[in-house]
């Protein structure tokens, strides 16, 4: 009876730890070419599983996944997974820096956690021009069921994967900027890989939340819904506080969801995407369809903002949600980052160059190049010549000094609190996007950054996130704690310009080795360049 009672009980605590453990979803992707219509006409586009976009990637905080990509392209290929900090693991984060590219008729499987992380996030190919003939797609991330979220849970939610689009074929595109020259103005927005077509249908006096991100090469987009207002509740992974909006800016590698209830008549509804701050600008439109009709809306669709300052001041008035649990049962608002000394301030100018005759964006006055060994193996080995601390420096050069190749790697140290300001004396507006961490963007302003101009920092409740826009001739600031050991890459996420230089990597460093804060080199590491003999 004592034996059955006590094998009892251990089977109960077999039990209990399974269920305890967190859930895996594994994903068998395909990376095909394949012809797509989006603008009418045939052109090649790439497709994982069949599918433009690709597919949904639906995730719970803490969910591992597991992702068995098979490259079937003839060229060598590499996703990203916008937004995921890939705590202690910057091994999966699928960038140049981090990873060896998968070669063509080949596989490789990423292996990662959403750790500690909600919201709206996507993926798509980093390598070459790739994006430009699609591979993107969505990535969401729901709240355990135990932590409660700080509005009223919608009826179901709606994907919208909003971006400019070529009718070019990407290779052509990038045989382009390898030539030096830019690209032409994109020829269409779309919306789910669909221009003017895509429907979304709901029930009238119900509430829909809509996670809408920005997957274009270079273009921010305007996004509004005709007769509906935008109740913003979350940025890039933070709850905001819950302002309503007639429409939103979303700038290049930016997500955010809304909610947006069905309380006008029975119709449907014009849902409209326009480009912003470019010669000519672009639209498209999918439907918002209350269910029982068929009939259009009458009335004219809303207009668009056109200015600059309306966009700078919609940036500054989105605030963080202090009283909201985020993916652990602990107030966001309880990390009072404007208490904490920076350790180090970097300023970070972009710039257009001129090198050997050809187009090259730079970073304090260096293109950045990715050498042919992985920058993560490099510094894991410990292989000389591939990288050194001081090819970028913390502020950008003398007005006139010429822009030059090189291997931008910053070296930082494991929990240092740093202040990056990213100067655009360009007329164009910028994004930067930063792996392994989110960081807080704490200012918008225009002219020339000094350090009096931390007197406007939002010290309270800016908001952390991942990407953050740059107005033209203006600066944007950011505070962020390194606190994920590894290899990051800091980019410009309009993607022609970190092809061509606009990117460098962000070494976060201490000299323990502990599986606490780094994990080991994976068992299917992929070699290349001076790592190649270690394989």
């Amino acid at each position: 009876m004592k034996i059955s009672l006590a094998l009892a009980f251990l089977g109960i605590l077999g039990a209990l730890s399974v269920v305890a453990e967190d859930r895996y979803q594994f994903f068998t992707w395909e990376v095909t070419y394949g012809t797509i219509y989006p603008l009418g006409v045939p052109q090649q586009g790439i497709l994982i599983n069949g599918q433009f976009p690709g597919p949904t990637i639906d995730g719970i905080t803490n969910d591992n996944i597991v992702v068995n990509v098979i490259n079937k392209l003839d060229e060598k290929f590499l996703i990203t997974w916008n937004g995921i900090k890939q705590r202690r693991t910057s091994w999966q984060d699928g960038v140049l820096g981090t990873n060896c590219p998968i070669p063509p008729k080949s596989n490789w499987t990423y292996k990662f956690q959403l750790k500690d992380q909600i919201g709206t996030y996507t993926y798509f190919p980093s390598t070459k021009l790739h994006k430009a003939a699609g591979g993107f797609g969505a990535l969401n991330i729901a709240q355990r069921s135990v932590i409660s979220i700080p509005y009223p849970a919608p009826d179901a939610e709606f994907t919208l994967l909003v971006g400019d689009w070529y009718k070019t074929n990407h290779k052509v595109l990038r045989r382009l900027l390898d030539f030096g020259k830019k690209l032409p103005s994109p020829d269409a927005l779309l919306i789910n890989g669909q221009r003017d077509s895509a429907v979304f249908t709901g029930q009238a006096g119900k509430t829909y939340k809509f996670r809408v991100s920005n997957v274009g090469l270079t273009t921010s987009i305007n996004f509004r819904i005709q007769g509906h207002s935008l109740k913003l509740i979350e940025v890039e992974g933070a709850h905001t506080l819950q302002d309503t909006y007639e429409s939103l800016d979303i700038h290049v590698g930016q997500s955010v969801a809304v909610l947006v209830t069905l309380n006008q008549p029975v119709n449907g509804y014009t849902i409209i995407a326009t480009s912003r701050f470019t010669p000519i600008v672009l639209t498209t439109t999918a439907t918002l369809q209350y269910a029982g009709s068929s009939s259009k809306a009458p009335g004219p669709l809303p207009i668009a903002p056109t200015d600059v300052d309306w966009s700078m001041k919609q940036a500054n008035s989105i605030r963080l949600n202090l009283t909201a649990n985020a993916a652990r049962p602990n107030p966001q608002g309880s990390f009072h980052y404007g208490t904490i000394p920076i350790t180090r301030t970097i300023i970070l100018a972009n710039s257009e160059a001129n090198i050997h005759g050809k187009l090259r964006y730079a970073v304090n006055g260096i293109s950045h190049m990715n050498p042919l060994t992985a920058l993560k193996l490099a510094d894991w080995f410990n292989i000389p010549g591939v990288f050194n601390l001081n090819t970028i420096s913390d502020v950008p050069p003398p007005a006139g000094t010429p822009a030059k190749l090189g291997t931008s790697v910053v070296g930082l140290t494991l929990h240092d609190f740093v202040e990056i300001i990213f100067q655009n004396n360009e007329d164009t507006i910028q994004s930067w996007h930063m792996d392994g961490s989110s960081f807080y963007a704490v200012g918008y302003e225009y002219g020339v950054w000094t350090p009096a101009s931390r007197n406007i920092y939002n010290l309270a409740d800016a908001v952390p996130r991942y990407t953050v826009q740059v107005y033209p001739k203006s600066w944007s600031a950011i505070l962020v704690s390194l606190d994920n050991k590894g290899m990051w890459n800091l980019r410009s996420a309009i993607w022609p310009r970190q092809y061509l230089g606009q990117e460098l990597y962000l070494r976060v460093w201490n000299n323990e080795q502990s599986l606490y804060t780094e994990a080991n080199i994976p068992d299917n590491a992929l070699f290349c360049g001076m790592a190649k003999h270690l394989h």
